[in-house]
């Protein structure tokens, strides 16, 4: 069944623009409270986190009023990742976790993401049936039960103090310059704090945020920024977080960055070497370069692959006891740390095999010889349905019988945007330039 509000990472949109209004807030935050405050008691609780976008202070007041009218108890982080949001979901005993964050977009987005009590993102089943109860009428509490609601002024700090614990026992950054870029994000004071205190000199970029320029020119997805910052002060290593710092991406000493699938490899033959890779296998999605599926196969460990969305990954990661996988975007999930991506972490795991090795980070981000990848977006109108139009599909084909044998093409749905990703990889240049070409053309006229 298909699903009307959730993505493939909660409810997303631009604010104020339907489904991301205050009144739909409103309505999620009480369909949530009547799901999770099932038996009518008033010890429930919530925890709410956000980044640093201006319309999170609309949609945090708005899923309290919603699920304090049912009567949840709420909990207000403030700005803190992702990531600590599923921390302290289950540290504070509470029902369920609240992420309000649109990740790596522009500001004017926004999202609403879920977290179980086990700090997990909910699965499938579960948003379907809150979206039941938002389509439903829900019933309030009785005024006697109405939730309270109250600002928690340590979540930063209880998050940094975990992170910190993951690092070796007894190993410290002193003596390595750091570039950390937080995206003017969730992460835009925790972030430089944990790599100071553990040593490092940090030079920090993207901590100034203004609620208008989260992911700005900086962050994840606009390294140059951090990478022109590592050039100009002969840094080590630089380290680029998103918007709600669930992210990242890992810059050399050159100014190169290096992708979640680098990443992923090297943690994956790390953690092989000193027998931490349970089953020998990494979990990534159908974006992962196939240079990486290579890697694995010539150290006897496997890649399992997965649909798109950290929370697919996560869920072939819990139910086979597998304790590592991730995205190419820069989701790094380590479960025996985190119930989510994690950017610091990972970011903090890459920073000790450079102590570890003695190696520069530019020794550590090329595992394996990536395969020529090229992906391009089309965007497309609400209501429209280009993948269903007889010449995309005749494109699509023509461009699958050409790669066979010599690599491969994948077509979907964003899940958080209106966008159609057309990607392929092949060692052909000319090859891979004219499928994908040719597809997005398509695509393009059926979208008009």
């Amino acid at each position: 069944m298909a699903r009307k509000f959730f993505g493939t990472d909660g409810v997303r949109g631009k604010a104020n623009t339907y489904p991301m209004t205050a009144d739909m807030a409103l309505k999620i935050g009480a369909a949530a409270g009547r799901y999770f405050r099932n038996d009518g008691s008033n010890g429930h609780r919530v925890v709410i986190g956000k980044d640093t976008r201006l319309s999170g202070y609309m949609f945090e007041n708005a899923l309290t009023a919603g699920l304090t009218s049912t009567g949840m108890n709420v909990l207000l982080l403030g700005p803190v990742p992702t990531p600590a949001v599923g921390l302290l979901t289950t540290s504070m005993r509470a029902d369920v976790g609240i992420m309000i964050s649109a990740s790596h977009n522009p500001h004017h987005d926004n999202g609403i993401k879920f977290f179980g009590p086990d700090g997990f993102k909910l699965s499938d089943e579960a948003e379907t049936e809150i979206e039941a109860l938002i389509e439903g009428t829900i019933e309030p509490a009785q005024a006697q039960n109405i939730g309270r609601a109250k600002r928690v002024d340590d979540g930063r700090f209880r998050y940094a103090e975990r992170v910190k614990s993951t690092f070796p026992a007894g190993m410290r950054l002193d003596g390595l310059k750091v570039v950390i870029d937080c995206a003017n994000g969730a992460a835009h004071r925790v972030a430089p704090e944990v790599l100071w205190e553990l040593g490092a000199e940090v030079i920090p970029v993207g901590v100034s945020p203004n609620g208008l320029n989260i992911n700005e020119n900086c962050g994840s997805t606009h390294t140059a920024t951090a990478a022109a910052k590592i050039l100009e002060t002969g840094a080590d290593v630089g380290i680029c977080l998103d918007g709600d710092a669930d992210r990242v991406m890992i810059i050399d000493e050159k100014g190169q960055v290096a992708d979640g699938d680098q990443l992923m490899a090297l943690m994956a033959g790390r953690w092989a070497d000193q027998g931490r890779l349970n089953g020998g296998t990494l979990v990534a999605t159908v974006m992962s370069n196939l240079g990486l599926e290579r890697y694995l196969d010539g150290r006897s460990l496997r890649l399992e692959r997965t649909s798109v969305g950290d929370r697919y990954v996560v869920e072939a990661m819990r139910a086979n006891g597998w304790n590592l996988g991730g995205e190419q975007s820069g989701h790094i999930v380590m479960t025996d740390f985190a119930t989510t991506g994690d950017g610091l972490l990972a970011g903090l795991q890459f920073l000790a095999a450079m102590i570890e090795t003695g190696q520069k980070a530019s020794a550590l981000t090329t595992s394996f010889e990536t395969v020529p990848q090229l992906l391009k977006n089309v965007r497309y109108a609400a209501g429209q349905t280009p993948l269903e139009a007889d010449t995309v599909k005749a494109a699509i084909a023509d461009a699958e019988a050409r790669l066979v044998g010599k690599g491969r093409l994948l077509i979907r749905k964003s899940g958080t945007e209106p966008l159609i990703r057309v990607m392929a990889e092949c060692e052909d240049d000319a090859l891979l330039n004219t499928v994908v070409d040719q597809i997005v053309d398509e695509v393009s006229r059926a979208s008009q």
